[in-house]
């Protein structure tokens, strides 16, 4: 978690809000950095956390965790983080005969249009705990990246209707967070992407875009952040506000400054 982060968005752990879709999006430059502020942001808000992770490796996110002053390993066994590891489980998928449908089933499948068996892990995941469990603040789902279903195979429609149920069980039904990392190609014709990231943004309440410097790379400068607070319901002229800060990242922080207002600049 970055403290920095949450002083831009006015929040803290024990004061984190509730009912919310979170988009990050990163074009030209690495968003990854925000998926781990969410991460071990929801952990220390005592949330249980479903991560459906599709990137990188369980260790990989252990040990930036660690960094950040969580604990993967511990959160896991204490049945807080539901981990849902995409690079083994595909694995499992094609090589391992399954008693019953695996959330990435549609690996398997010619004409992959249903993402129903990964909805259920997730709905199954978060479902309200019995009595005589650890009781957590509130359900999240965390997803790094959904533009990897794309490239899987899944349609944009798909992707939305998944994300559509995952609202009304998630959100709704069990007043929880949903925040989702998607890539932005730059790539105009790149049809079903544009489709996918559109869709997100018109029901976000929150949207953080990682850009790259549009002068390049720069040693003390790693990119800009733009933060959009959303009201959906509202008309459009009245919903949206936003700001845009650079940044630079760091072993354990990230450090966040007005533009031209870098440490190395003034």
């Amino acid at each position: 978690m970055f403290p920095e982060l949450n002083n831009l968005l006015n929040t803290t752990p024990d004061r984190a809000e509730q009912g919310k879709l979170t988009l990050l999006c990163d074009a030209n430059t690495d968003g990854s950095f925000l998926v781990h502020h969410f991460l071990s942001f929801y952990l220390k808000a005592n949330c249980k956390v479903c991560f459906v992770a599709l990137i990188q490796s369980f260790s990989h996110y252990n040990i930036v965790g660690q960094k950040l002053g969580v604990s993967l390993t511990v959160a896991r066994e204490c049945g807080q983080l539901v981990f849902l590891e995409g690079l083994k489980s595909s694995v499992d998928v094609f090589f391992r005969a399954q008693a019953e449908p695996h959330p990435l089933q549609f690996l398997r499948e010619a004409n992959a249009e249903n993402l129903q068996p990964l909805y259920e892990f997730v709905r199954e995941a978060l479902k309200p705990v019995d009595d005589g469990e650890a009781a957590w603040r509130c359900p999240v789902l965390l997803v790094d990246d959904l533009s990897v279903l794309l490239s899987l195979g899944m349609g944009a429609v798909a992707v939305l209707d998944f994300i559509h149920y995952c609202r009304a069980t998630v959100c709704w039904e069990r007043k929880g967070n949903i925040v989702a990392l998607v890539h932005d190609s730059g790539d105009t014709e790149d049809e079903e992407n544009n489709i996918l990231l559109n869709g997100l943004s018109h029901q976000s309440h929150l949207i953080l875009r990682a850009e790259g410097l549009p002068t390049g790379f720069c040693r003390d400068v790693h990119g800009q952040l733009r933060i959009l607070w959303r009201t959906p319901s509202q008309p459009t002229t009245q919903r949206d506000r936003s700001l845009t800060y650079q940044y630079k990242i760091q072993d354990k922080s990230v450090s966040f400054f007005a533009k031209g207002m870098s440490p190395a600049v003034l």
